[in-house]
């Protein structure tokens, strides 16, 4: 996992912005980053950590919120807004949560069941919100907080040792078999009340660290070449703004599996087709949308 530990802590410098810009560029980059890092911590409970899905309504929580959180907790400590004793005081409190709640397949009174947890939390008792559905893909944005997590903390005192442990005892018990239900890719969420659901993910979008994940399994690897096949069978190539790319209309698709993977250099059968990488897709991405918010052909204000 060192290409998860790199790519999350590569914006950790004190100079955010990079070399050639401006101070009030650096400046505004930092202050956002700092605020970021504010909302994680500052709205987390320390009792459970789990982070709220938005503020300052009133909220569940989002397990993939918590991915991020225990993400942002390390690069809070690289820049020396929190201590490494804080970070990790937090950090083992969440995992133990997710370690120790009920798994079940009941539903109502539990968190999670098969390894997986329920898209939304309730804040206070940690139990499924309402009737939302087993999410394959939020419960992956959160082993990628918790993986981190485990990369960051290699200290030998009994908090980040336990940290460690329990975040292989987390990640291990999770059954992607299961979660494929008998047929290529895995699905996207399991109700107790009903199955699973007919969606699966497939053709790319922000799940592609669920097929890594899945794939890489010590415990309930699904297969990796018929799983990454039926992935990749869904990719619709395009140009957008001047940008040829997989199209994914959202941008977040093709930024989140970047946060703990850096695709730098990797390419599959697919993108040595296409002579490029995951990451340059993703920039291509990331310009065709800067190209469309220049032009605004919908004319929008403010």
């Amino acid at each position: 996992m060192a290409a998860i530990l790199a790519l999350a802590l590569g914006g950790c410098s004190s100079n955010s912005g990079g070399p050639g810009l401006a101070p009030d560029t650096v400046a505004f980059l930092d202050t956002l980053q700092h605020k970021t890092f504010n909302f994680f911590w500052d709205l987390t409970p320390a009792s459970n950590g789990l982070t709220p899905d938005r503020w300052p309504t009133p909220s569940f929580s989002s397990i993939a919120a918590v991915g991020f959180a225990l993400t942002a907790y390390p690069i809070g400590v690289e820049h020396g807004w929190i201590t490494r004793a804080q970070a990790a005081d937090r950090t083992l409190a969440t995992l133990r949560f997710f370690w120790t709640a009920p798994q079940d397949s009941a539903g109502p009174i539990t968190t999670g069941y098969r390894g997986f947890f329920y898209h939304f939390l309730d804040m206070s008792t940690g139990r499924r919100y309402q009737t939302v559905e087993l999410s394959t893909i939020d419960t992956s944005l959160l082993l990628g907080g918790i993986l981190f997590a485990q990369s960051y903390f290699t200290g030998s005192d009994t908090t980040e040792k336990e940290i460690r442990a329990l975040a292989d005892s987390i990640y291990f018990r999770v059954d992607w078999q299961w979660a494929q239900a008998g047929a290529p890719g895995v699905t996207m969420g399991w109700h107790p009340e009903s199955g699973f659901l007919n969606a699966r993910g497939i053709g790319y979008n922000e799940g592609m660290i669920l097929n890594i994940l899945a794939i890489a399994s010590p415990t309930h690897p699904v297969d990796s070449t018929g799983t990454w096949n039926a992935w990749v069978g869904g990719y619709q190539w395009g140009t957008y703004y001047g940008q040829s790319f997989v199209q994914f209309a959202p941008l977040f698709g093709h930024e989140y599996s970047h946060v703990w993977i850096d695709f730098r250099g990797i390419k599959d059968g697919y993108m040595q087709g296409r002579v490029i990488d995951y990451f340059e897709n993703s920039l291509r991405a990331t310009r065709a949308q800067r190209g469309y918010a220049i032009a605004n052909p919908g004319r929008w204000r403010g």
